[in-house]
């Protein structure tokens, strides 16, 4: 059951023992908002946050707890690819650096006195449903609902699984494009080369 309570733990457990040269997936698709932002470190002024089934009760899962959590806490050498299919998951780990389509770098979401400390010599990949100011939308496969997102991320990589970073990134948009409007978003923890073949 995706309590917060058992979200948190999952996050923990994924993350405890990491040493250098392990490869650490994690995939989120459910619901996502923003709240207010109280420490300074977000550009738009909300942080990003997670809906566990029980929020209403226990909270939210917010964008600073996760970065803690799954990107601070990771050692160098080591890599996480992250799957956020959720509305307003642009920057849900925090990650200072955004991506645009050719490969470019965007202007953070993070603001310059967040920036460094948001920073890891750990590489973390992190794979968005939208930009922050957007919503993530469902789709339906086989009769059961799915993230939109999940999805395309699943074709693209089912019918070419050596792309680049910046390819894959591409074909998820491309596959999205004709029946939803959401922006799926690419970012890391330190400056990486987006024409790299994407690995997990």
């Amino acid at each position: 059951m995706p309590t917060k309570q058992n979200i948190l733990d999952a996050m923990h457990w994924l993350v405890e023992d990491a040493h250098p040269h392990d490869a650490l997936f994690f995939h989120y698709s459910g619901h996502g908002g923003q709240i207010p932002d109280k420490d300074g470190d977000e550009v738009n002024g909300f942080d990003d946050v997670i809906c566990p089934v029980d929020y209403k009760k226990a909270g939210t899962v917010v964008d600073d707890q996760m970065h803690r959590i799954m990107v601070k806490s990771l050692p160098a050498g080591c890599r996480l690819t992250a799957i956020f299919d959720s509305c307003h998951s642009g920057t849900a780990l925090d990650l200072p650096y955004t991506y645009h389509l050719n490969g470019r770098l965007k202007e953070s979401g993070t603001t310059p006195r967040f920036q460094r400390e948001k920073a890891t010599h750990a590489t973390v990949i992190s794979f968005s449903g939208c930009r922050d100011d957007q919503t993530s939308d469902d789709t339906t496969r086989g009769g059961v609902a799915v993230g939109a997102m999940s999805h395309a991320f699943v074709k693209s990589l089912k019918k070419n699984p050596e792309q680049s970073y910046q390819e894959l990134l591409k074909s998820i948009r491309d596959n999205l494009k004709q029946r939803h409007r959401q922006q799926p978003q690419l970012s890391s923890s330190h400056p990486i080369d987006t024409c790299r073949r994407f690995i997990l």
